[in-house]
């Protein structure tokens, strides 16, 4: 048995090496995409972000949308199921702001900060796909006809005032199918459940980089081009689905389009969250990605497992042998070189963001001691949420209930 031991520790410290080189890579994109000089490109966008309900400071975040230094006119489409919806006062009282701020500033000054206009449009109610796609659908029938790229954000993140202009920038390259951001989770009240949520979606944040072909969209930051997003028919390819960023993902693959990731793209997500909707929010990113991505899924729950039962191995091994024993200190090398690269890794990915997200210095350094150590907790959550997904396709997603039948098909519950 102890060979077994043996054969899976050897393979989590090879992983776990080329998991910290991989800190490096990312490290090194991030600084390499900063030094290098964007090429010119606004044209008139369409900035599309459907709500639902409140999310934590969400006039904060939609007036982020709306006041963006944009070198040309944007117009931005904010979209809901309901006009009762909760939402719909505070996005009534953003464009109101924005509009009289408009109005009240001179002409020589509207193209850089007043340039965005902004509009309300109610979607109906989805029946057998979520209601974020159904939102999405619907707003992509009101876009200017002066509109040359489409762009995608959702309401809980909240950009930087260049975020736009980073996101399309790399469009010019009409080769480039879509371009993408990410987001990163800092809690308001810091907590466990919230440090540890941001732990967890950071080894998600660092698997983008340089390789275009191996990248995935973020439906919370992305962006195509127009004729991009008719010649491959995305709009009839949503049509079924819940996961709006999954199937973008499938269609640039199927069409050979590369996503190119963004740093500068990078999000705040502002949240505090409790150890249930921690579990909640993973076991649903989990779940769907069962559906529309079967091989990721196969290899979190393949690598998460490896993970914990290694590690928890070489504990007992650690606590139990006689330190003379070569099991010992196999399990010792074991536990302290993963534990080594690990926090290397996590240490790279964190100076790496801090990088982009400047106006939240403060909060960053206070997740230093959180990214460096719950790196150990969060494995065992992915490994959770892997298990969850193996017995369940229903999820619950901004209060509706939904029952993941097939990547082309969803049904309320």
């Amino acid at each position: 048995m102890i060979f077994v031991y043996y054969i899976f520790a050897a393979a989590l410290i090879f992983l776990s090496y080329k998991s910290l080189r991989g800190g490096f890579a990312y490290l090194d994109f991030f600084k390499k995409e900063l030094a290098e000089t964007k090429p010119e490109f606004t044209p008139f966008v369409s900035v599309i972000a459907p709500c639902r309900g409140l999310d934590s400071d969400l006039e904060k975040n939609l007036n982020a949308l709306v006041n963006q230094y944009y070198l040309s006119n944007y117009e931005m489409i904010f979209v809901v199921d309901s006009e009762t919806d909760e939402a719909v006062p505070v996005i009534e009282e953003v464009i109101r702001r924005r509009n009289d701020r408009s109005k009240n500033y001179p002409t020589a000054f509207s193209i850089p900060l007043y340039s965005c206009r902004p509009k309300l449009i109610v979607a109906g109610k989805a029946e057998n796909e979520g209601q974020k796609v159904r939102n999405l659908r619907e707003a992509v029938l009101h876009v200017s006809d002066e509109s040359e790229v489409l762009v995608f954000v959702d309401s809980d993140a909240r950009p930087g005032e260049h975020w736009l202009t980073n996101l399309v920038a790399p469009l010019r390259d009409e080769k480039i199918g879509c371009t993408t951001g990410y987001r990163w989770f800092i809690s308001g009240r810091r907590n466990f459940s919230s440090e540890l949520l941001s732990a967890w979606n950071a080894s998600i944040a660092s698997a983008l980089g340089a390789n275009l072909k191996s990248n995935f969209c973020w439906g919370g930051s992305m962006a195509m081009r127009r004729e991009t997003f008719e010649k491959i028919k995305m709009r009839r390819r949503w049509q079924g689905t819940l996961s709006d960023d999954f199937a973008v993902t499938r269609a640039m693959k199927e069409f050979g389009l590369p996503i190119y990731f963004v740093p500068q793209a990078l999000t705040a997500s502002l949240e505090n969250y409790s150890f249930g909707k921690l579990l909640e929010f993973t076991t649903r990113q989990m779940k769907i990605t069962r559906v529309y991505a079967t091989n990721l899924w196969i290899a979190s729950l393949i690598g998460s497992f490896i993970f914990n039962l290694v590690m928890l191995w070489s504990i007992v091994l650690i606590g139990f042998l006689e330190i003379k024993s070569f099991s010992f200190w196999f399990a010792l090398l074991t536990f302290v070189s993963v534990s080594i690269f690990s926090v290397g890794k996590s240490h790279l990915r964190l100076k790496a963001v801090k990088l982009i997200l400047k106006d939240y210095e403060a909060e960053l350094n206070k997740q230093f001691w959180s990214q460096n150590t719950l790196w150990l907790f969060s494995s065992a959550i992915f490994l959770y949420n892997s298990v969850c997904a193996l017995f369940s396709r229903k999820i619950v997603w901004r209060g509706i209930r939904y029952k993941l039948e097939s990547p082309n098909r969803t049904s309320k519950e």
